[in-house]
């Protein structure tokens, strides 16, 4: 179903999934803006009872081969965001539906217990929020991104996280220690400096400024931190690229990223409607640039450059961060997580050979 935008959300509408055997329009029905509008748009949680939590992928592009999200669904409302049509495998919608249905995994800590307690489990690095942010405005509440993290520690799994909240600096009491260990490393992703644009493309998401105090008391504990400027949109917010590199290394970060914007499947009806109505007298010089880092088209699936693109805007934008990040000290060498300490807790071998008797 469709429906006009809601405040304080980043998608406009709500438009049917891509699986979904019938589509429903909006209309001009003639009444007034005077008219009392639609209620509000109220964020609903659902228990997700998954029978596993380490998801794999074979995604040749992508640095991990497993993953963990406790969450599905990004109250964030970030308006590009690439885990969007993902919410159509549950025949929901990938613009509002995504921002405001969160699923969210109760049995994520003891699924995760299982899995690495399994005798031919073998230790490799797993990344928390490859897909949606790990630190949904709930998780305060809920705490189910806390409770993995808690049980990393207890195995020494190597693990990496990235998320665009402030709420990351609650856990430093976990990434701190870890950290200095070499047991995990964060990435705290920041798209522009400007307020205004932030609220207005990332409405739910923690302000530039909280993100770059999460880098700060991230580095402080002792947990290497790098930022993602991700993704770079070309004459959108482009320009702030070497800003916001130098404000993230002198919060502390020593890394960095960056992903030209990607316009799979529904994101690209969604991020045009957005840019229209947001920007709109920068849409058609934006969506223009990004044709031109996609060899002409809104997107290029190929594994090899939807990354990064192809062509002189994305050459141009590949060249200044090589720049950028030589220049502020954003250039070392990734944060390699050390696998040999794995060890499965004593407490978890008793239980297993409980287990084992009683089978």
């Amino acid at each position: 179903m469709v429906q006009s935008g809601a405040k304080g959300r980043g998608a406009r509408s709500n438009a049917t999934g891509r699986f979904e055997p019938e589509t429903v329009e909006t209309f001009d029905d003639g009444w007034t803006s005077d008219d009392a509008g639609a209620a509000p748009l109220r964020t609903t949680l659902t228990p997700e009872h998954a029978r596993t939590i380490i998801a794999k992928n074979t995604s040749p592009d992508i640095g991990f081969d497993r993953s963990i999200n406790p969450y599905k669904g990004c109250e964030h409302g970030c308006i590009y965001c690439y885990a969007r049509p993902s919410h159509a495998y549950m025949g929901l919608s990938p613009g509002l539906d995504f921002e405001s249905r969160i699923f969210f995994k109760p049995e994520a800590a003891s699924l995760l217990e299982q899995e690495l307690s399994r005798p031919r489990y073998v230790c490799k690095r797993i990344h928390v929020g490859g897909n949606t942010d790990p630190y949904q405005p709930v998780e305060r509440e809920l705490k189910s991104t806390r409770s993995v993290l808690e049980v990393m520690q207890r195995f020494k799994q190597p693990f990496s996280i990235i998320t665009k909240s402030v709420l990351i600096a609650r856990d430093v009491d976990i990434l701190g220690p870890m950290g200095r260990d070499g047991l995990a490393s964060a990435f705290v992703s920041i798209t522009t400096l400007d307020r205004g644009l932030a609220r207005a493309m990332e409405p739910r998401a923690s302000t530039p400024a909280k993100r770059l105090e999460a880098i700060s008391r991230l580095a402080d504990a002792g947990c290497p931190v790098g930022v993602g400027f991700a993704p770079v949109i070309p004459g959108l917010n482009d320009h702030e690229l070497e800003a916001v590199l130098e404000a993230a290394a002198k919060a502390g970060a020593t890394t960095a990223m960056y992903v030209i914007l990607r316009l799979p499947l529904e994101i690209k009806d969604l991020f045009r409607e957005w840019l229209a109505d947001a920007r709109p007298e920068r849409a058609a010089r934006v969506m223009s640039l990004i044709r031109q880092t996609r060899g002409g088209r809104d997107y290029d699936p190929d594994w090899n450059q939807r990354m990064k693109g192809t062509g002189p805007v994305a050459e141009l934008i590949a060249t200044r961060f090589k720049a950028a990040v030589k220049r502020y000290g954003l250039d070392g060498p990734r944060h390699d997580l050390d696998v040999t300490k794995f060890r499965v807790p004593a407490e978890m071998k008793k239980q297993l050979d409980l287990f084992d008797l009683a089978s």
